[in-house]
């Protein structure tokens, strides 16, 4: 079997990519291992750079139906005092701070996004979806070998990309090394009813404790609960009424919602680990997405990352044919443009994860007093929308951090849209080859 380019692993990144190469009318094949939906959570968070991504592909539409727009997210600062949970502090990150189409983000259930991507791809000749189908090795001539059903079938084709997850069978092929970290903390996550005024993301926090809510359709919201390595054996022998009374101190409007779970096979235990590849391109292969990298689930960046990377890799394939630019070296485009992105923002997710898990006795205080002066500061208030956001990089300076510790004041600054906008990618900065030609180095 033929192709000119087959993509390993049918998640949304390697579907984006697909896409984005069945438009361009080149041959691609995706293979996926999974029969089915597997019962997993994976990223349901779109921020503004997908939601422009999937609008670049005509899927705008079908998105936004599918999902629930989130406008803020809510960030409540919790102690505890006289047996009970009062509010410490509270502070609101708005994307509608961002001059964008899309300054919102959009929660969407991960395996409906999957299938708007697969539908809007088999509408192309050019594209072709094999499931189940395992990738096992490369031969000596450098196809791939992949089951289907009892059947060991060698693929060939251009170009191969590794978009199967953390155990990425492709990048093993690339002898590209990863250096893992290990985090002291674990999350549940489940998803039930929500109340129907609850709209908006909200984060609530204690010295011990972290509880994410982030509404879907169908008035149902998606929670995130925070636990300590090792700590779920002996919460589960406590039974699922006792993690009820856990959501619901922290959250009192979800009692009524959360009690209406009675099966802890509902809720997935996630274990996060941060790792970055030290490559992304060997030769005609590249990976994407969990192959290349994984960043800590508390700024539910995941699959953002790996849409994104999808989007770029396509683009560039896409201009290596239409241009007959062949040279394998062209590949390192992808990577120029793509590693120092995720190497900021899996920074900025390793931020997040000492900030909420840390069970220091003043750390509630100070994180509240931190919050707090980045949403009065908009400037500071700005840099933290636009850098989750996707849509550009503006980096915090020495004076940010004296005044989120609170050491100077928050600034006012006129015409802010201006100055972020500065800062945004533009077409040039995702695919600098168009403006820049071959690539040397």
């Amino acid at each position: 079997m033929k192709t000119q380019v087959l993509v390993i692993g049918g998640g949304v990144g390697g579907l984006t990519a697909a896409l984005k190469l069945a438009k361009c009318g080149i041959d691609v094949c995706v293979v996926e291992q999974t029969k089915g939906s597997p019962h997993l959570y994976k990223g349901e968070l779109l921020q503004p750079k997908s939601l422009e991504i999937f609008d670049a592909l005509g899927l705008a539409e079908p998105v936004l139906r599918s999902g629930h727009r989130i406008n803020e997210i809510e960030m409540n600062e919790m102690k505890r005092k006289k047996g009970s949970y009062r509010l410490l502090g509270s502070a609101v990150m708005r994307y509608g701070i961002i001059e964008s189409k899309y300054n919102f983000a959009l929660m969407i259930p991960h395996e409906k996004l999957k299938e708007l991507l697969l539908e809007e791809a088999k509408k192309f000749p050019s594209f072709h979806y094999i499931q189940p189908a395992r990738f096992k090795a490369f031969n000596d001539n450098s196809a791939a070998i992949v089951s289907i059903g009892k059947e060991e079938t060698e693929i060939q084709a251009d170009y191969f990309i590794g978009a199967e997850g953390r155990k990425s069978n492709v990048r093993k092929a690339m002898n590209v090394s990863l250096n893992e970290h290990a985090y002291d903390h674990h999350f549940l996550t489940v998803t039930f009813k929500r109340p129907a005024d609850m709209t908006e993301g909200k984060i609530i926090s204690t010295p011990h404790a972290f509880l994410g809510l982030f509404p879907l359709p169908d008035n149902e919201v998606r929670t995130v609960y925070l636990i300590q390595s090792g700590a779920y054996q002996s919460l589960k022998s406590k039974g699922i009424e006792h993690l009820h009374s856990k959501y619901i101190e922290l959250c009192p409007e979800l009692n009524g919602y959360v009690t209406e779970l009675r099966e802890w096979k509902k809720i997935q235990l996630m274990i996060p680990v941060h790792f970055h590849a030290d490559s992304y391109v060997s030769g005609n292969m590249a990976i994407l997405g969990d192959s290349a990298h994984s960043v800590h689930p508390m700024a539910g960046e995941g699959m953002n990352l790996a849409i994104q990377d999808g989007d770029v890799l396509g683009e560039l394939l896409c201009w290596m044919y239409r241009h007959n630019e062949h040279s394998q070296d062209n590949l390192k485009w992808y990577e120029k443009v793509r590693k120092s992105r995720v190497d900021f923002i899996l920074s900025l997710s390793h931020l997040s994860a000492l900030a909420y898990s840390k069970p220091f006795r003043y750390f509630g205080s100070l994180r509240n007093r931190s919050l707090k002066q980045m949403t009065d500061d908009e400037k500071l208030h700005t840099k933290q929308m636009l850098n989750i956001s996707g849509l550009g990089i503006w980096k915090e300076s020495f004076v940010d951090r004296l005044i989120q510790i609170g050491l100077m004041p928050a600034r006012s600054i006129q015409n802010i849209e201006f100055l972020h906008t500065r800062y945004m990618f533009t077409y040039e900065n995702d695919y600098p080859w168009e403006a820049k030609g071959r690539y040397s180095r």
